[in-house]
């Protein structure tokens, strides 16, 4: 998969995708991220890729001709391919974010994410892309932060990123239910033992235990998960 992000801060992701499991997944080739900055498409002097709202009201607008430049230099080239591509703008006023949504994402080739900053973007850029997301009910200071948030939660996704391919069948948010507590080494701590079931070899009780504990944490931290 292709990761296409849009940012007018490339230096912001510098070291964030070169650790761990997305490392790993780069140096596959299981995933490419391609860093394209705003700035290069604009026309004038100054590089100015904002300006004042019409109508009135504090901070700038990023503009969007720019935007629009920075897509088209993105997308693939060749229309006629079976690539299956996705533009979506990371806006506080975009779907909710969640699981669901990077299984969906996971099934493209190529995602152009585009990271928006200051007060926003010109509303019609939302004619240029196929959705807008939101990781949450808060506002950042760009869509960075979301950008590496989605390449992270669609990449382990994608085959051959994890060794073990059930690794993400029983998470969080997989199942409408929070995932159960899990324990490893040592079996006691400061007191605080390991349930004795764990360690009896029952494998049926096993996951009877740890469902009724997935449904007991649900309760109690995201009782709107079940209802």
């Amino acid at each position: 998969m292709l990761f296409s992000l849009l940012t007018l801060f490339p230096e912001v992701f510098s070291g964030v995708f070169d650790h761990s499991i997305i490392k790993r997944a780069r140096a596959s080739k299981l995933i490419s991220i391609n860093f394209v900055n705003i700035r290069d498409f604009s026309t004038d002097k100054h590089h100015s890729v904002d300006d004042h709202p019409y109508g009135g009201g504090a901070g700038m607008v990023m503009r969007v001709d720019v935007i629009d430049k920075a897509i088209e230099k993105s997308k693939f080239k060749n229309q006629k391919s079976k690539i299956k591509e996705r533009i979506i703008l990371l806006d506080p006023r975009g779907k909710k974010y969640n699981q669901a949504a990077a299984k969906r994402l996971s099934k493209y080739d190529h995602l152009i994410l585009i990271c928006g900053h200051y007060e926003g973007v010109d509303n019609r850029v939302n004619k240029l892309v196929d959705e807008s997301i939101s990781v949450g009910d808060y506002v950042l200071t760009g869509g960075e932060i979301p950008a590496m948030v989605i390449v992270d939660s669609v990449s382990r996704l994608l085959p051959g990123v994890l060794k073990k391919l059930e690794a993400t069948a029983n998470e969080s948010f997989q199942l409408p239910i929070l995932e159960y507590p899990q324990y490893t080494k040592p079996q006691v701590y400061k007191r605080w033992a390991v349930p004795k079931i764990l360690l009896a070899g029952n494998h049926k009780k096993i996951v009877q235990w740890r469902y009724e504990q997935a449904v007991k944490i649900t309760k109690k931290l995201r009782p709107d998960l079940l209802y």
